[in-house]
């Protein structure tokens, strides 16, 4: 923990929150939050501490297309801003493509494959592909 004090706090949860694109919603309650709004939410929290590297797990669960793509904006300015690295992890392939460099595939407690999203694309590792195509059925007999 930090040892900081009430006005620093507030100065940085507002920096934080602008960050994110909710400037002004300090004092409201999390139940007055859409599911978008506590996305962001908890990726200001995420940086209130000026990390190296921001993990993002299942960061567009459960969210519209609309608000898929404005939090994979949101990864993308945090990176550039921040000058971060950041790990996503998701299920959400059209995500990943769009706000990664890289994948990296884990099934059965192994990496199945790691390589550009270029790579992962064109991959002819059954398995990486069938997931790529949304097809999970990985019987090629």
């Amino acid at each position: 923990h930090f040892d900081y004090d009430d006005n620093a706090i507030a100065k940085i949860v507002t920096e934080k929150l602008g960050l994110v694109g909710m400037p002004g919603v300090e004092e409201l309650m999390p139940a007055e939050l859409s599911g978008g709004m506590k996305k962001r939410v908890g990726l200001a929290r995420a940086i209130a501490t000026d990390p190296d590297i921001i993990l993002y797990d299942e960061p567009t669960t459960g969210l519209d297309p609309a608000n898929t793509k404005r939090i994979c904006n949101l990864i993308l300015e945090l990176q550039h801003k921040l000058k971060v690295t950041s790990i996503v992890v998701t299920h959400d392939m059209e995500s990943a493509f769009r706000v990664t460099d890289r994948i990296a595939m884990l099934s059965n407690y192994k990496f199945e494959f790691v390589g550009t999203k270029e790579e992962a694309k064109n991959s002819s590792i059954p398995l990486v592909k069938h997931f790529i195509n949304g097809d999970m059925d990985t019987n090629d007999g």
